[in-house]
């Protein structure tokens, strides 16, 4: 499958939830946030926009250190 583009924003935040992330505060920007094993958190800050571009998508991706094929999984799951 191809990387998802122009997506709605609930889908997207499905699809972080799936990958261990969760909604921590929401405003003009929606703060995520992911316990990791070692006890540490990733922090993540994505717009809150209807839709979500593609370009913007895989920014999102890059910051949390999501490859691409993990979110396509948890994106196709969330549907």
């Amino acid at each position: 499958m191809k990387f998802p583009h122009d997506v709605p924003i609930i889908r997207v935040i499905k699809s972080l939830e799936l990958l261990g992330f969760h909604v921590v505060r929401s405003g003009n920007h929606i703060s995520l946030e992911r316990h990791n094993i070692d006890g540490t958190k990733t922090p993540l800050t994505i717009p809150n926009h209807p839709r979500i571009k593609g370009s913007t998508l895989r920014m999102i991706c890059t910051q949390a250190g999501i490859i691409r094929e993990d979110f396509i999984w948890a994106y196709e799951d969330s549907a």
